[in-house]
């Protein structure tokens, strides 16, 4: 088995519960500025987050279900192309407004990842803005080796894609790196690349299929109080899951 070098970060819904009152949130009010009464509920963007992308999202959505307004085919693209520029600036004004805080464990994992000598990297479909502002306004302190984000791959996730470039860029072996996902998409493209997955679910993606992933907790955790569940994997857990011991828990 080979040394484990790096961790591969996934973002929305690991790092922070971005996606249910941050990118949802954002959409409805982008929605409303464009004249549109379309209003993404809870339930309905759960199953909008099957397809990856923020773009590619509302495409689908106009196509199976067309915007409150017509919109002719010729305009779509360039329209869906502004008012994802807007829904980012939205986004990031919560961000910096203090809305989405960081999901138990996560800092304090990349803490210990980074003291034992792991490379830490971002590979996300969010837009780069967004994900610049996560880092900045909830990660100042944690130096990433490497950022993927946005259209950086022209195939999201399932697709392993964006793995295979974050192998490639930090000149690794597939079983030289794990992955922290929450989502079926997220552990199939994961899974794809020939990574190890670490998956810690949040609200929307805990009855999604993630059963490929090798190590399944309901958060990272900080202390007890979190009260984080394992649902999958033999690794020593109080609550709080520690890079050391997915480490060990990957090597065999």
């Amino acid at each position: 088995m080979a040394i484990i070098r790096a961790v591969l970060f996934d973002m929305d819904g690991v790092i922070c519960d971005t996606e249910r009152d941050g990118h949802r949130v954002s959409f409805n009010m982008t929605f409303k500025e464009f004249g549109f009464q379309d209003e993404w509920s809870v339930e309905q963007y759960h199953e909008l987050l099957q397809v990856g992308g923020g773009k590619e999202r509302m495409k689908h959505y106009w196509e199976t279900h067309g915007f409150s307004k017509q919109i002719p085919a010729g305009q779509i693209d360039q329209l869906i192309k502004e008012m994802h520029k807007r829904k980012t600036a939205l986004y990031v004004d919560l961000l910096k407004a203090g809305r989405l805080p960081l999901r138990p464990g996560v800092h304090r994992f990349l803490q210990e990842a980074g003291e034992i000598g792991l490379r830490r990297a971002i590979c996300t479909t969010s837009n780069e803005l967004a994900a610049v502002a996560v880092m900045e306004r909830l990660l100042g302190d944690i130096v990433f080796d490497l950022v993927l984000a946005g259209d950086v791959v022209s195939k999201k996730k399932p697709d392993p894609e964006i793995y295979n470039l974050a192998i490639e860029r930090l000149n690794l072996k597939p079983e030289e790196a794990f992955a922290v996902e929450d989502s079926r998409n997220g552990v199939l493209a994961a899974k794809n690349a020939g990574l190890q997955v670490l998956v810690t679910t949040n609200e929307y993606t805990e009855q999604e299929d993630v059963s490929a992933g090798d190590i399944i907790v309901t958060c990272l955790g900080d202390s007890p109080a979190d009260a984080c569940q394992l649902r999958k994997g033999k690794v020593p857990f109080d609550g709080v899951l520690h890079v050391k011991d997915v480490l060990e828990a990957f090597s065999h």
